[in-house]
């Protein structure tokens, strides 16, 4: 993916053909290695290729995509309380610790 974002990085520079040497040298302008096997076969795929006719295609084809979700699941069915539930939803309101107030740490939000 960084081969292709430096590819790209190039196009909208001017550079409608960058070659390995070009991505390499803004791969060394940040420090990163590249891996030869990847650019290489980046460069053998788009060789030949228009990248903004190749986006084109892509977002096309995206579209077509489903992507839409199905709704919401229902919420779970509420059951009925048993003689021991609020104590326990009481016992489980002990346990959790209490936050400090704004006030306990000597300022506040929008001191």
């Amino acid at each position: 993916m960084k081969h292709l974002a430096a590819y790209l990085l190039l196009g909208l520079g001017g550079n409608t053909s960058p070659s390995a040497k070009d991505i390499k040298e803004v791969f060394d302008s940040v420090g990163v290695e590249v891996d030869e096997d990847r650019l290489d076969k980046l460069l053998e795929e788009l060789d030949g290729k228009d990248i903004n006719e190749l986006i084109s295609e892509g977002s096309t084809k995206l579209a077509s995509v489903p992507s839409g979700g199905g709704g919401g699941g229902g919420g779970g069915a509420a059951g009925g309380t048993a003689g021991g539930a609020e104590e326990a939803v009481e016992e489980k309101k002990e346990e959790e610790p209490e936050e400090e107030s704004d006030d306990d740490m000597g300022f506040g939000l929008f001191d």
